[in-house]
């Protein structure tokens, strides 16, 4: 019996370990293996250490023949909140998408269940938040340090001022603040009771000591943020209108759109296909592509819906009502309102809220308190909860702790099993980078082929991969002696390497429908086979219209449509294209060039010229670009003059160049048989500016 009762509570000390060691380590973890540094490793430590303490409770439901959970005001709002996200990822417009982010926010939710069934006591409690603000310290220190040029981490990446383990201040900046009141909370309270702070021991000088050098790593954080990296934050007027399109406008699908949004994670294309012309306009942010929203809420209500947006709000009513309420708390709520969120940043939100819960278990023992699951006879349903009190300890039967330790144990197994293939995949792929750095095609191909077979899930991985094929295709056909005929084996790697980079292009647009960049590739692999493969050009403006499609506010879209147009000297259609991307950016000084190209080669030397003459009043500032357009304004000029007629496309340079695909096979006569985009292609629609109407045309008229 005690043997068993030890076991029990080195099971209890061993949870609380585990999740001291994540409080402290997760805002630290980074590492050069995978592509992503920063989130990708914090988030493979958080799974790994919450399946070990979610075993041990499993463990130790079956020690003491009972499954005891812990009910705190929390509960409801989290699960329909987790319900709701997880809804909106089952109806997603990119649902693997989707899904692949709800996996790692899973476990943010059961780090606030595994505060609440571990720490129950209030030395549980104070080793939690010390390692919280422990880690916090260690963050802040290395920002002092960084500031001061003081570099003691080994990464690359790392040797510059404005480095942050978090992989943003903005984000380091909001972890802190978040933080900082744990360790202040206390000391204002002793402070107010009379207490001086020179007589603080033990957990109070601990507090004060580590609250000063959070205060220190946030002012740092803040200043540099300032003068020195201003992040780059999505405007609200942009994002409540993206967030409210996401919910009203979304076409076939309104009701699911309204009720559940576009799908969690999925902002990136909410944005794209939402945003208006007038973020164009905004001189500093036009060209980014904004994958999180002005503000978490924002981001709730457009990925997750009303549905999602009522019941984090509800969360929040919640920790808010309950008095006293954390500080904490109170700033989380506030900037949650104002910023958006990184994954760290709602992991440390529901380890606040767990931490909270706890506090209060240790007042109410009336509003946080132990439940018990038992099996009981089907007339009064098949499993019960129960208030556990001391009299209801008798025999118990070890059914449904063993049960329910089955399934933890095989939802353990099967976590692990997926997150190690997802990782393992991603080390290659960085692999692949790296070799491809070292412009080593062998080793690039090979390691992305691998991840591949282990992942194929991934459309980011599955765009690369064909831009590699492609690369390489272009590369050994280029290698062949002009005017020789290459060996068999050397057509049927070309012929291979390009089938593949297509089917990776059509794989990423199948996995990502809605995601613009993936039919922008697929266009860019059938430009580069025009006059190699059959149809290529008829599939390259296809798959660019789609792209359009989804992203029709942005002016590079139809710059590179336009590209394809000029390619095959359709010279009117290319002007159209430019013409519609001046119309979405007046100021566009590169849609004016590209104009300037197509009326050129149309023969409308006139019409061109004053293309150029506005180019050269945009670029003033930009004295390479400058330099480039004065002399095409001469040369041009000498034509008019003259009666010269325009031979040739113009040499690219500067931030001036006319769209050009990025590789280009070599002509096939006959042009060889290549695949068709495979997914659905969304009818083109007429696209409406604000001075013209262009319907994209056939380019076989």
């Amino acid at each position: 019996m005690e043997s068993k009762k030890g076991l029990i509570n080195y099971l209890d000390s061993m949870s609380i370990f585990i999740l001291g060691v994540l409080f402290l380590g997760l805002p630290l973890i980074i590492t050069a293996a995978t592509t992503d540094p920063f989130t990708l490793p914090k988030q493979v430590v958080l799974i790994a250490g919450l399946i070990i303490i979610f075993v041990a409770f499993g463990v130790k439901a079956i020690l003491e023949k009972s499954v005891k959970l812990r009910r705190t005001p929390f509960d409801l709002p989290i699960g329909l909140f987790t319900v709701a996200v997880f809804a909106s990822s089952l109806l997603a417009v990119n649902r693997i998408e989707s899904l692949i982010a709800f996996f790692p926010f899973l476990f943010t939710i059961l780090a606030f269940f595994a505060v609440v069934n571990f720490a129950k006591n209030k030395r549980s409690v104070e080793f939690l938040q010390a390692s919280l603000l422990t880690g916090a310290a260690v963050v802040s220190v290395l920002t002092v340090l960084s500031f001061l040029k003081i570099y003691v981490l080994p990464f690359e990446f790392a040797k510059t001022q404005t480095f942050s383990s978090l992989g943003s201040l903005l984000d380091q900046a909001i972890y802190l603040a978040l933080i900082l009141p744990i360790a202040a909370f206390p000391i204002v309270q002793a402070v107010r009771s009379g207490e001086q702070l020179k007589t603080f021991k033990g957990t109070k000088a601990v507090f004060t000591v580590a609250g000063i050098i959070i205060l220190i790593g946030l002012v740092i954080t803040v200043y540099q943020l300032v003068a020195k990296q201003k992040p780059a934050i999505l405007p609200f007027e942009t994002g409540f209108q993206t967030a409210f399109a996401a919910i009203s406008q979304d076409a076939g699908r309104i009701a699911q759109g309204f009720f559940f949004g576009s799908g969690f994670g999925t902002y990136g294309t909410d944005f794209t296909r939402f945003k208006q012309a007038s973020f164009n306009m905004n001189q500093n942010l036009w060209a980014f592509t904004f994958y999180k929203s002005s503000s978490f809420i924002l981001e709730i209500l457009a990925t997750t819906g009303i549905l999602g947006f009522i019941s984090f709000f509800y969360l929040i009513y919640k920790a808010i009502k309950e008095k006293p309420m954390l500080p904490a708390l109170a700033v989380a709520a506030v900037l949650l309102f104002l910023l958006p969120f990184s994954f760290l940043n709602l992991v440390l939100f529901f380890i606040l809220l767990g931490l909270f819960s706890a506090n209060i278990g240790l007042r109410h023992s009336n509003k946080v308190y132990d439940i018990e699951l038992q099996l009981v006879a089907f007339k009064r349903g098949l499993i019960s909860f129960e208030s556990v009190e001391p009299e209801t300890k008798q025999s118990k039967s070890v059914m449904l702790p063993i049960f329910f330790s089955i399934v933890i144990i095989l939802v353990a197994a099967f976590t692990a099993y997926n997150s190690y293939r997802y990782v393992l995949a991603n080390v290659l792929f960085q692999n692949s980078l790296i070799a491809a750095a070292k412009n080593d095609g062998t080793q690039t191909y090979q390691n992305q082929a691998k991840a591949l077979e282990i992942f194929k899930d991934n459309d980011a991985y599955q765009r690369i991969f064909a831009q590699t094929n492609l690369a390489l295709a272009n590369g050994l056909a280029n290698q062949i002696p002009q005017g020789s005929s290459p060996s068999a084996q050397t057509t049927q790697t070309i012929y291979t390497l390009i089938q593949q980079s297509i089917n990776a292009g059509r794989t990423a647009a199948t996995i990502s429908p809605q995601n613009a960049v993936n039919w922008q590739n697929l266009s860019s692999i059938y430009r580069s086979l025009i006059g190699f493969g059959q149809n290529a050009d008829q599939f390259a403006v296809l798959t660019a219209q789609q792209a359009i499609v989804l992203d029709p506010s942005n002016p590079q879209q139809h710059i590179v449509l336009g590209g394809i147009y000029f390619q095959l000297s359709a010279w009117d259609r290319a002007a159209q294209e430019f013409q519609t991307a001046i119309n979405l950016k007046p100021d566009y000084s590169n849609a004016y060039y590209n104009l300037g190209h197509a009326l050129e080669q149309k023969g409308d030397l006139k019409s061109a010229l004053s293309q150029y003459q506005t180019v050269k009043t945009l670029v003033v500032a930009d004295a390479p670009s400058l330099k480039k357009i004065n002399a095409e304004i001469e040369a041009l000029q000498k034509k008019i003059d003259g009666g010269e007629q325009p031979n040739g496309a113009p040499t690219n340079g500067g931030n001036l160049e006319v769209s050009t695909p990025s590789a280009q096979l070599p002509p096939q006569n006959p042009p060889l048989k290549i695949p068709a985009p495979e997914a659905k292609i969304t009818p083109t629609p007429t696209v409406k500016t604000t001075t013209t109407t262009v319907t994209p045309p056939d380019i076989n008229q």
